[in-house]
């Protein structure tokens, strides 16, 4: 059923373009061009990071019969319940998807490090993006799964000797310390590539334009124009004194941020958004995304390796760059209330109690104690 699906949606979305090949229809869908984002930053405007224009892959269902905007006014929300139970679904799904069998080693190492318990706000955004805009979380499950397998790549990937070569993630040894490093970099490359094919076959009751865009923004999110970029960046700036603010934000926005906002665009795409719905989500991700590296260098040097479940002061340790380095602890703490309100700002116009989900999380990465 699956590679039936694949094959249909391949078909679907060359007849939306009128091509007369696959290859030219997929260029066409990804170099659609979407309005402009705010970078919520301090001025320095980066490259666009995708370009799929939601209004190109509406199905005619969809453009006639748009969403209708709810009146419900907005309830006490329970953050703490809602946390709860999506991390539940997620972890169940995560399990679900990644099971023990042949080779042994390597589907232990990838579970090792993916069920190992953490925040998973990537998913929970995603799902929440999805909600918002009116779709359902069975649709942005594989999609929030996705990203929290190339969430946990990144993780294990950074830990490596060559990289930032640490022992602790969420307050366990890291993969390598466990596995050795050979079986590390071949868990997180697994975990890369299932991560797209788990998307593709398993997402539902989304149509297969939308299902290829959100491979488009995810898969641009993490190579030489997201993850990749910041990291690369990243390790050529350790040691290196005359780091300034701008070549610091580059490498958050790439290497941090970038994650985060590819998880609430998917959602908004995968949920059914427009391309006003997805832009807005989009600058309201930008700024959380940057708010939680910032909120990530203030905890580096305001707690303990036990009270964050990793090494602490490792980035000092290793004389690299961070907000409080360059702008003192106090402006860090500013600027990162100022990120807060800029994203907020973003998801004035949705309903209320559908955007309380997101409000929280902003409220959340900026307040974690970890």
């Amino acid at each position: 059923m699956r590679s039936m699906y694949l094959v249909d949606s391949w078909g679907h979305t060359c007849s939306i373009f009128n091509r007369p090949d696959g290859y030219r229809s997929l260029i066409g869908l990804i170099n659609t061009p979407i309005t402009n984002r705010s970078n919520c930053s301090l001025g320095q405007t980066r490259p666009r990071m995708s370009s799929y224009s939601v209004s190109a892959i509406l199905t005619r269902k969809e453009t006639e019969n748009p969403k209708q905007e709810t009146t419900q006014t907005q309830t006490q929300f329970d953050f703490k319940t809602y946390m709860v139970q999506k991390a539940n679904s997620v972890n169940k799904a995560l399990d679900d998807a990644v099971i023990l069998r042949d080779p042994p080693k390597i589907h232990e190492a990838m579970r090792y490090s993916l069920l190992a318990g953490g925040k998973r706000v990537r998913p929970v955004l995603c799902i929440a993006a999805c909600e918002l805009v009116g779709g359902r979380e069975t649709q942005a499950m594989p999609a929030a799964c996705a990203v929290e397998m190339i969430h946990t790549m990144s993780l294990i990937h950074d830990d490596l000797p060559c990289m930032d070569n640490d022992d602790l993630r969420r307050g366990k040894p890291t993969n390598h310390k466990v596995y050795g490093e050979d079986v590390a970099v071949l868990a997180g490359d697994s975990l890369l590539a299932f991560a797209f094919e788990y998307i593709v076959t398993a997402t539902v009751d989304v149509s297969p334009a939308r299902v290829l865009a959100a491979v488009g923004e995810l898969a641009k999110s993490i190579g030489t124009e997201g993850l990749v970029a910041g990291q690369v960046v990243d390790l050529a700036s350790a040691g290196v004194s005359n780091i300034g603010l701008d070549q610091l934000e580059f490498i958050h926005v790439h290497k941090t941020a970038v994650l985060l906002e590819a998880s609430v665009v998917l959602g908004a795409i995968l949920g059914g958004g427009d391309d006003f719905e997805v832009e807005k989500l989009r600058k309201f991700a930008r700024c959380i995304g940057l708010l939680f590296q910032v909120v990530d260098d203030i905890l580096d040097v305001t707690k303990s390796s036990n009270e964050l479940g990793k090494t602490a002061g490792k980035d000092l340790e290793a004389d690299k760059a961070t907000y409080p380095k360059l702008m003192g602890l106090e402006k860090s703490r500013e600027f990162a209330e100022k990120l807060k309100r800029e994203a907020k700002d973003q998801l004035s116009g949705f309903d209320a109690e559908k955007a309380a989900p997101l409000v929280a999380l902003a409220d959340y990465i900026a307040h974690r104690q970890n």
